[in-house]
């Protein structure tokens, strides 16, 4: 068909062109490196060059694997020849019964809500830097960026199934698939069974040290959900939870569980407390009447005091951190640019406003993304500019 045959060469081009953007960027560096008008950026550019060229390669690599999949299949489907009947083709598709399961599947593990993701992939990725004193291996980097995604859509699936009677009774989840009965109990615990064990398998191409720590990672995943029930705490253990990745990626970077790994672990359990506090602010009302635990109840109205006082904690335990490790200018330029995003969260929950909570809930993103381009930034070009 015309219409095939049209995206085949539209890919094959683009395959090409990924080859030609790849070598004008080594012929870009080389050049840069060796005129004497460029200098300092010239020596930043190959220093660059030198760190991520192994990602480059992977990933042109997979660009071009991806491309001739997609060609392969286009070749094989059928596709009308029209834009009209190509839409009609893809409505068609996506309204089907497997097609509206999958749906529900993804809005399950927060696929349309990937903050859980980033606020569980910031200390991962400091820790991984910090623990190799740079950029971390590329294999250790690839499995704990799968990881984090894994097991955060896995920690849905399961606090969804714990919480499947509760969240009916709670407006803002009144319609999630378990509690609106789009999909099963056993549906879920499926798909909680299937993530978790594909991060089990990830986590066994790392060595003894990180496989054993892995258990104990997910006994706090699996465990944390059902939390609200007993204690007041449950935000706290979330913390825990998602501070467990930070004595993995040491154990996996490292092979050992360095001082300051401990020390970032706090600080991750501390930032945990304070951001699911204020997501805990948002649905207060509605825990109070259903009997579910939190921080934001047992603070009462202390909460926003020991908030702060929690963020208070958090910024010495980076001060620390920045001493233990010995960083530098770049990583405290982060910590202080980060405590103004902690003062703004502050600000944001002054009056306890359900929606001004949930914004500064989703603030503590720009929290860790600043951090971790301190860490970054520090170990790229701190040893340069000094």
């Amino acid at each position: 068909m015309a219409f095939n045959r049209t995206i085949s060469a539209r890919l094959q081009k683009l395959r090409k062109e990924l080859g030609e953007l790849r070598s004008r960027f080594d012929t870009l560096i080389y050049r840069a490196s060796n005129h004497p008008a460029v200098g300092y950026l010239g020596r930043l550019l190959v220093a660059l060059k030198v760190k991520y060229d192994q990602l480059i390669a992977l990933g042109y690599s997979t660009a071009c694997i991806i491309l001739t999949k997609i060609r392969g299949l286009i070749d094989k489907l059928a596709l009308p020849e029209k834009p009209g009947q190509l839409k009609l083709f893809i409505d068609k598709a996506t309204q089907t019964p497997q097609a509206k399961k999958l749906k529900q599947y993804a809005l399950l593990i927060r696929l349309d809500k990937p903050i859980g993701i980033l606020l569980l992939l910031w200390p991962t990725l400091i820790s991984l830097w910090i623990a190799a004193g740079g950029w971390p291996d590329t294999t250790v980097l690839l499995v704990f960026i799968a990881g984090v995604f894994l097991m955060r859509s896995a920690g849905c699936a399961i606090n969804d199934y714990a919480d499947r009677e509760i969240d009916a009774h709670v407006q803002r989840t009144q319609q999630r698939p378990l509690a609106s009965g789009k999909i099963t109990e056993k549906e879920a615990l499926i798909v909680f069974a299937v993530l978790s064990i594909s991060a089990f398998l990830l986590v066994l191409l790392m060595n003894k040290l990180t496989i054993v720590l892995s258990f104990i990672g997910v006994a706090l995943a699996v465990s944390y959900p059902f939390m609200k029930r007993y204690h007041y705490f449950p935000q706290v253990h979330l913390g825990a939870a998602f501070g467990w990745a930070v004595p993995m990626a040491f154990a996996a970077q490292a092979n050992e569980l360095a001082p300051v790994a401990w020390l970032l672990f706090m600080a991750t359990v501390l930032w945990a407390t304070a951001y699911d506090t204020m997501y805990a602010m948002v649905d207060r009302e509605d825990d109070l009447k259903i009997g579910v635990k939190s921080t934001a109840i047992l603070f009462d109205t202390t909460d926003k005091l020991i908030i702060g006082i929690i963020q208070v904690l958090l910024v010495f335990c980076l001060i620390m951190i920045g001493n233990k490790a010995e960083l530098g200018g770049f990583y405290f330029t982060g910590v202080f640019l980060a405590t103004g995003f902690a003062v703004w969260q502050q600000y944001l929950i002054r009056n306890r406003e359900p929606a001004k909570c949930f914004q500064a809930f989703l603030n503590n993103n720009w929290f860790g993304m600043i951090l971790f381009i301190g860490v970054f930034l520090e170990y790229q070009f701190g040893a340069i500019s000094s």
